[in-house]
This record gives C-alpha cells, sequence and structure tokens, in this order.
C-alpha cells in the first residue's frame, strides 16, 4: 500500500504562499489558501465539524462573490474593505465586510487551537480547540450557537490520531504545519489591525 501523500503536499496554497505587499493581502489567493485550511477539519473525520467547515466555506463564497464583480477594486482584502466602505453607506449593508469579518474569526479560531495544540504536546485537540474557541469566536455567538460549537469541540480527534492523518515522516510534517500557522497568525494579526483601525468591525 502506498504512503498517504503529506497534507501540505495536496492543498493548492499554503497561507506562506499569499502574497502581501504595501497594498494589502493577495484577496484571490487568501482565499484559496483558506479554502485549503477548511480541508484540515476533514481530516477530524467527525460530521460535527460541518457546521465550522460550512461556516468557513459560506464566508469564502461571499467575498469571492465580491472579488468576481470588483476584479480591479477588491484585489487586495485591504482595497476591497475600502471599497465596499466607500460604495454601501450602512455597515449592516456591507456583505462582503461581513463575510470577510466572519472568514477572519474563524481562522483566528482555528490558528488559536492549533496553536494552543502544537506549543502544548500533552493536550489533546479538544482542550486545544475549545480554547481556541473562547478566545476567538465565543464572544460573538449567541446563546444558540454556541453549543453547536461546543459539541464540535468535544468531537476532535486524539492528536495520536490527527498528525499520522498530516503525514509522515512527522519530521517533516510539522515544521510545514509551524509555517503554514505562523502565515496564518501573521495575515489575521495584520487584519485585525485593519480592521480596527477602519471601524469596519472586530476579529
Amino acid at each position: 500500500m502506498a504512503e498517504q501523500p503529506q497534507f501540505f503536499e495536496t492543498i493548492t496554497k499554503s497561507f506562506t504562499e499569499v502574497t502581501i505587499t504595501e497594498a494589502g493581502v493577495d484577496t484571490a489567493e487568501f482565499l484559496e489558501a483558506a479554502e485549503n485550511l477548511v480541508k484540515i477539519f476533514g481530516l477530524f473525520g467527525n460530521p460535527a465539524f460541518v457546521v465550522v467547515q460550512n461556516d468557513l466555506t459560506g464566508n469564502i463564497a461571499k467575498v469571492r462573490a465580491y472579488l468576481a464583480k470588483n476584479p480591479d477594486s477588491a484585489k487586495t482584502l485591504e482595497s476591497l474593505l475600502a471599497t465596499e466602505k466607500a460604495n454601501v453607506a450602512k455597515p449592516k449593508d456591507r456583505v462582503a465586510t461581513d463575510a470577510l469579518m466572519w472568514l477572519l474569526r474563524g481562522l483566528k479560531f482555528t490558528a488559536l487551537g492549533l496553536r494552543h495544540n502544537v506549543d502544548n504536546p500533552s493536550e489533546e485537540l479538544s482542550v486545544s480547540f475549545t480554547k481556541g474557541y473562547e478566545g476567538s469566536l465565543k464572544k460573538h455567538h449567541g446563546m444558540m450557537v454556541r453549543p453547536v460549537f461546543y459539541l464540535a469541540m468535544k468531537a476532535c480527534p486524539y492528536r495520536a490520531t490527527f498528525y499520522p492523518k498530516l503525514g509522515e515522516p512527522q519530521s517533516e510534517v510539522l515544521p510545514k504545519l509551524e509555517a503554514w500557522l505562523k502565515a496564518l497568525e501573521e495575515i489575521v494579526k495584520k487584519e485585525e489591525t485593519v480592521f480596527k483601525a477602519g471601524s469596519y468591525g472586530e476579529i
């Protein structure tokens, strides 16, 4: 039986490959990297995580639709936000901004969960992702949604099951995970600052 390819060799775009210039973060590349991040939850192998995957995928689709209609003025996340703000008076009517805000919140949750787990080798994913949820999405979710996400956290696989799914040898895979995670964290941090400075919302 042939060895499974390493996860980071199967994705079409890593966060390490997303172009960041003075103008900002490349929208199309960011969305492709985010789509590939959703596949990590597929490795979790539990239907409880469909809610997380659908949340991310739905927001990616809304941002991509805006980019398709505004290919020049939405080339970067920064220009997308500025363009929609200039053209749509009411903040509650800014569909792409809202979708990007929720997408970044979901990415922050994922980054926090994985960071807790990578940095604490004896901690199970369910503990790490619960901490990640409490440090990100929880404050933005209403009382109806929180139990659904807590249920998903309980459905996290054991470390011993999850990490081998990223591929072998672990000595090659873990540095790739670290580089990918660091790049994701940097983009989330950058956009948190952009959202705050432009009064676009809170990540």
